[in-house]
C-alpha cells in the first residue's frame, strides 16, 4: 500500500472514525495511446473543499469520471467511509450520495430547464408526474444559492452561463453529500463566482464534502482547504492551502514558473477594420431586442473588449457579427465593405476568425478527427485540395504543426477524435485553427475558458502578438482579470446596449463592475 494511506490505516486500526469520506486508491485509467490516470491516490476528508489542479489533459476530469461511474478503471479501488464500493455507473454514484457538475454539460437541448433538473428523479404519485412540487423546490434552491434561472426556458435557447447554473441545480436538487464540481466557474461572472464560493463554503459547513476541479488559482486560494496536483496523468502531491502560494501551485502544475501579468506595449491603432452601426438583434423568441442600437469601431493594432455580465446580449451580438444569426437592423462593415448579409464562409474567407463561446456547438465537429477539425474552413484551399480531392498528407502535416506549436495534447495525435479530448485541449485546438488562419479581425469569445495558467499565458501572448502584427482584436470575456490586463479599450454591454467606454489603465475593477451591473448607465452619445 502507498505511503499516502498510512494516516487512514492508523485510524482504522485504532477503531476511530474513518477520516476520509471518499478514497480513490492507486487508480489507473487508460485510453488508446495514453494513460490518463497513472496510479493516482486521492483522499477527501469529510466536510472539506478539496481542489484538484492540473494542466489541460492532466487527467482531472477522467479521475472524477471514474468516481462518478462514467469510466471503469483498469486498476485501483474506491472506498466510501472506509468500505470498498463498486461504482458501475452514475446511478450507483447517486445511490452513494455522489453528484457531479460536468464541465461539458449533460443536458437535453429540447427539454426545459426544470425538466433537465428533475430528469431521472421525477416526483410522481401512482405514475402521474407532480411537477408543481419539483418546480417549487427548484425555485427555492435557485433563490437560496443565487443561481437565477428560468425554469420554463428550453435549454437550446439559453446561454452557456445559464446551462452551467442548470447543471449545479441538478446536483443540489438530488441532495448529494459528496459534490464534484468540474470547472463550475468557467462561464460565471465575477459576482456569480463569489456567490458560488460562498455557496460551497456553506455546503462544506453543513457537512458536505466537495471536490473542486478548477484552473483558477485565485479560487483555490480563496475557498479550498487542500489541493491535489496532477501532471500528465501522474500524482504530484497534496498540499494544505494555508501553507502554500499561487506561485508554488502553478509551478507544481506546469513544472515551471508562470507569469500572471500580460506583457504588452502601448497599442498603436491604425485604420478601421470593423465598424458596427446601429445594430439591433431580436432575442430567441423574436419579441424584443437582445441587442439594441449598438455602434462602435475596432482598428487594426488594438484589442477592444466587450465586457458585461453573462446574458446581456453578448451572445446574440457575436452570432450576428459572425453570421450565425441575422441582423434585424443596422450594418456591419469589414474593411469598409458592408458584410451585413454575407454568409459565414464569406466572412471567414474575407478576414474574420472566430473563437466561439460554445466550443461544442459552434467550434468543433466532435465526431471528426483533430486534423479534420483543423481545416474545417480551409479544406477547399489549394494547399489542401487538388482537382476536387483533399490532400490528406498536407492536412496531416498542417495539423501536426499546429498541435506542436499550440501544445494540443491528444492520445493519438492528429487522428484523435475531437470528442475524446479534454475540454481544455479542444479549446486549444480551436484557438490554434482560428489564430493561424489569415485574418484581419479576430473575434475571441472567452478564448481562455477552461485553460490552465500555462496555456492562458501562451494564448494571451499570441493575442498580443496578433494585435502587434496589425490584426484588429474584438475580445468578449467574463473574466475581469483578463479584461483588465489584455484590453486596450473596454466597452461595457448592459441589457443589449453599450453603456460605457473605459480605459483599463485609468479605471478600477470596482468601477467596471458598476458599469456591468447597470449602476453607471450613461446617456448614449
Amino acid at each position: 500500500m502507498s505511503e499516502i494511506n498510512k494516516e487512514a490505516q492508523v485510524v482504522e486500526k485504532a477503531g476511530g472514525e474513518y477520516p476520509y469520506v471518499v478514497e480513490m486508491r492507486n487508480i489507473t485509467k487508460e485510453f488508446p495511446g495514453i494513460i490518463a490516470n497513472d496510479n493516482i491516490t486521492l483522499q477527501l476528508k469529510r466536510g472539506e473543499i478539496h481542489a484538484l489542479l492540473g494542466e489541460n489533459g492532466a487527467g482531472k476530469s477522467t479521475l472524477m469520471s471514474v468516481l462518478f461511474g462514467l469510466y471503469q478503471p483498469e486498476k485501483g479501488e474506491i472506498l466510501k467511509n472506509g468500505e470498498v464500493v463498486t461504482i458501475k455507473d452514475p446511478n450507483d454514484a447517486n445511490a452513494l450520495g455522489i453528484g457531479m457538475v460536468h464541465q461539458h454539460f449533460k443536458l437535453v437541448d429540447v427539454f426545459t430547464v426544470l425538466d433537465n433538473i428533475i430528469l431521472g428523479v421525477e416526483p410522481n404519485t401512482a405514475g402521474f408526474l407532480k411537477k408543481k412540487q419539483a418546480r417549487q423546490k427548484v425555485i427555492n434552491l435557485s433563490k437560496t444559492y443565487g443561481l437565477n434561472i428560468d425554469p420554463d426556458a428550453l435549454v437550446e435557447n439559453i446561454t452557456v452561463g445559464m446551462q452551467q447554473r442548470t447543471e449545479i441545480l441538478k446536483m443540489l436538487y438530488r441532495d448529494n453529500e459528496i459534490l464534484i464540481f468540474d470547472e463550475p466557474t468557467a462561464v460565471l461572472t465575477p459576482q456569480e463566482i463569489d456567490e458560488l464560493m460562498s455557496v460551497m463554503r456553506g455546503l462544506a459547513k453543513e457537512g458536505k464534502s466537495i471536490l473542486f476541479i478548477t484552473h483558477k488559482l485565485n479560487e483555490i486560494m480563496a475557498v479550498a482547504d487542500r489541493c491535489t496536483v496532477l501532471r500528465k496523468g501522474k500524482y504530484i502531491g497534496t498540499v494544505n492551502i494555508a501553507d502554500t502560494t499561487k506561485e508554488e501551485l502553478s509551478n507544481m502544475m506546469v513544472g515551471r514558473d508562470v507569469k500572471f501579468v500580460v506583457d504588452k506595449d502601448e497599442a498603436k491603432p491604425k485604420d478601421v477594420v470593423l465598424e458596427v452601426e446601429g445594430m439591433c438583434v431580436k432575442d430567441s423568441r423574436g419579441k424584443k431586442d437582445a441587442v439594441h442600437d449598438v455602434s462602435f469601431q475596432v482598428r487594426e493594432g488594438e484589442i477592444v473588449c466587450i465586457a458585461g455580465i453573462d446574458g446581456n446580449g453578448q451572445t446574440e451580438f457575436v452570432h450576428a457579427l459572425t453570421g450565425l444569426s441575422k441582423v434585424d437592423s443596422g450594418t456591419i462593415k469589414l474593411l469598409g465593405e458592408d458584410i451585413t448579409a454575407k454568409s459565414i464562409r464569406y466572412r471567414n474567407t474575407h478576414g474574420i476568425s472566430h473563437i466561439p463561446e460554445d466550443r461544442h456547438k459552434h467550434g468543433l465537429v466532435l465526431d471528426y478527427s483533430l486534423e479534420e477539425n483543423m481545416v474545417l474552413q480551409r479544406y477547399f484551399e489549394p494547399q489542401f485540395e487538388k482537382n476536387g480531392f483533399i490532400r490528406f498528407d498536407a492536412v496531416r502535416n498542417y495539423a501536426n504543426d499546429l498541435i506542436d506549436r499550440f501544445d494540443v495534447r491528444s492520445g493519438q495525435g492528429a487522428i484523435t477524435s475531437a470528442r475524446s479530448m479534454s475540454g481544455g485541449n479542444q479549446q486549444k485546438a480551436i484557438v490554434a485553427r482560428e489564430m493561424d488562419r489569415d485574418h484581419k479581425l479576430l473575434v475571441a469569445v472567452q478564448p481562455t475558458r477552461g485553460l490552465d495558467v500555462g496555456a492562458i499565458e501562451y494564448i494571451h501572448n499570441q493575442i498580443v502578438k496578433s494585435r502587434d502584427s496589425g490584426t484588429a482584436v474584438l475580445l468578449i470575456s467574463l473574466e475581469l482579470d483578463e479584461v483588465m490586463s489584455l484590453s486596450d479599450r473596454i466597452l461595457v454591454m448592459y441589457e443589449g446596449e453599450i453603456v460605457g467606454e473605459v480605459d483599463p489603465k485609468t479605471t478600477t475593477v470596482q468601477e467596471l463592475g458598476l458599469y456591468m451591473a447597470g449602476a453607471k448607465r450613461q446617456e448614449r452619445r
